[in-house]
């Protein structure tokens, strides 16, 4: 299946460059330092993600910064053949990556090159819409987190799995370290080392789940669940469109 090629529209500057040029120049090993660097705890991560959609099979469900499908994939399993799935990413070299895994379903996962900011889908379309480890690289938030709830139905959930700081004094350092001294090194070993300092760079500086909770908020999701992960350093946000 061709990738679609969605309007790019607002995804800003030098931020949203900056970001597509990145992961398409780890799209090669991206997984694999997924897998090395969690401990291949992100599977379960998302599976836990996945529940808390509570899709059933027959439901359709979005993936929005699908990078290279494995969370599409997942929701796919939850919806079966009989539902739809769709993933949008404006990075292609990790959407095609997306594609070959998916091939061979007996029902596709429909793959669009798209903007977080500016969705190619109609308001109202999908019973869940998810986004994971990747709120955090858009320019806009509580614009991208908008977005999702117009495209999600009346009940709908929109779920954002991402990374944290703990909360808890004992955990902070010790996750800080990793992130900050481990995981970059191991990085620049596999892959690219400027996208690997990037990643714990963008964890500091993002909101803090209250925060990230009041974006969703605003945007105009209620019923905010937090489900805290891996020791506080990572989270699950749950909205529900009214």
């Amino acid at each position: 299946m061709a990738v679609e090629r969605a309007a790019s529209g607002r995804i800003s500057g030098d931020k949203a460059n900056y970001v597509r040029e990145m992961f398409a120049g780890i799209a090669h090993r991206y997984d694999l330092l997924n897998s090395l660097l969690s401990f291949s705890r992100h599977r379960a991560w998302r599976r836990q993600a996945v529940r808390l959609a509570r899709l059933r099979p027959g439901d359709s469900a979005l993936d929005v910064c699908t990078g290279t499908g494995d969370f599409a994939l997942d929701l796919r399993a939850a919806v079966g053949a009989s539902g739809l799935v769709a993933g949008a990413d404006f990075c292609e070299p990790m959407v095609r990556i997306g594609q070959r895994k998916a091939a061979g379903l007996r029902t596709a996962i429909h793959f669009a090159l798209g903007d977080a900011l500016r969705l190619p889908y109609r308001s109202g379309a999908f019973h869940a819409v998810t986004v994971g480890f990747g709120i955090r690289n858009v320019a806009d938030v509580q614009a991208a987190f908008a977005e999702m709830a117009r495209v999600a139905r009346p009940g709908g959930r929109v779920i954002c799995l991402e990374f944290s700081e703990p909360e808890h004094w004992f955990w902070r350092p010790l996750v800080r370290f990793y992130e900050h001294k481990v995981l970059p090194r191991v990085g620049a070993l596999l892959s690219r080392a400027e996208a690997y300092r990037y990643l714990p760079d963008s964890i500091s500086e993002f909101d803090g789940r209250e925060a990230l909770a009041r974006k969703m908020e605003a945007a105009g999701l209620r019923d905010i669940a937090i489900h805290s992960l891996n020791f506080g350093s990572v989270c699950i946000h749950v909205g529900v469109k009214p």
